[in-house]
């Protein structure tokens, strides 16, 4: 065989040559299987299988925005006023707070205006409030409160960073979606590819059968580690706007089929696997595990040696 004459390639060997690149640098695939370094390359771009995949990036992707006419995103009027605590500055406090909770930017707008009028400082109000919550309640009935427990009675402008925020998700979850509690296609899909599986007593599926059944579809699977962060920033993105819903509102928000939670660790499994193109690809990849508190314990670990090696 003279030096110009090609080597072939089996098939066995480009997908060997394939699945060792999901772990390897090329020249380390070269050694492993043998074949000229060259020849790894080109195997590896002709394949495609380490470029951006379309179809899955399309897939994955909320639906368009459309501006909608829903009743939810007009003005909204004012709460009733009402007699909670007894106490005439604290029940404003909480009345206004109830302003504040419409997302209506108008009024929250007022809301926070109205506020500055109040002599008491707001702590002290804050501290009076608490004192009567803690009181034993008479006959044992608990009187209406507003849905603002996680804030403190004082913190109005946090409040109404957050319910601006909210209505905002509102208004483009109604631009998106019918029903944003409705599931969607990539979850039916979900449902579809995992038909069959049980999950274990605490909701989880076997991760190597989790594994297989995903990895059997290439045209939804993600080829590199952008993939992987579009992904996960679908999903995110589509439990932000449920966590938004008016029906089913933060902590309660629907995140839909244990099948789709299946698919997000699978897909965040990946990021431990696909190795990184470039400096900036790793680089985004940490940030976002940074912030998805993602990079602790055996997971955390599998990540930063990938991305690091």
């Amino acid at each position: 065989m003279t030096a110009s004459t090609k080597q072939r390639v089996s098939e066995e060997q480009r997908r060997r040559v394939l699945e060792l690149r999901r772990r390897l640098s090329l020249r380390e695939v070269a050694t492993a299987t043998g074949l000229p370094l060259g020849t790894v390359k080109t195997l590896v771009s002709r394949s495609g299988a380490f470029r951006d995949n379309r179809e899955h990036r399309a897939f994955f992707t909320l639906p368009p925005f459309c501006p909608s006419a829903s009743t939810d995103l007009s003005p909204r009027s004012a709460p009733p006023q009402r007699a909670i605590t007894g106490d005439k500055e604290v029940d404003a406090l909480l009345w206004l707070r109830e302003c504040i909770e419409t997302g209506d930017e108008a009024l929250i707008g007022i809301a926070l205006e109205a506020s500055k009028r109040i002599a008491t400082p707001h702590r002290k109000l804050d501290q009076r409030f608490r004192e009567w919550e803690a009181r034993p309640y008479r006959l044992g009935l608990k009187p209406g409160i507003p849905p603002f427990r996680f804030h403190g009675l004082h913190e109005l402008e946090r409040l109404a960073r957050e319910s601006l925020a909210r209505a905002k998700d509102r208004a483009e979850a109604a631009g998106r979606f019918g029903n944003v509690n409705a599931d969607t296609d990539q979850e039916h899909w979900c449902c579809v590819v995992l038909a069959g599986m049980e999950p274990d007593e605490f909701g989880l599926y076997d991760d190597g059968e989790v594994s297989e059944r995903f990895k059997a579809h290439p045209d939804r699977l993600a080829h590199t580690l952008a993939d992987c962060l579009h992904e996960l920033d679908y999903w995110n993105d589509l439990w932000r706007l449920r966590r938004a819903s008016r029906e089913a509102p933060g902590a309660y928000a629907y995140e839909g089929p244990g099948e789709a939670s299946a698919r997000r660790f699978f897909v965040e499994g990946l990021l431990a696997e696909i190795r990184p193109r470039n400096r900036d690809e790793a680089k985004a990849v940490l940030r976002h595990a940074d912030a998805r508190d993602l990079l602790n314990g055996v997971k955390g670990d599998a990540i930063l040696e990938n991305l690091i090696s």
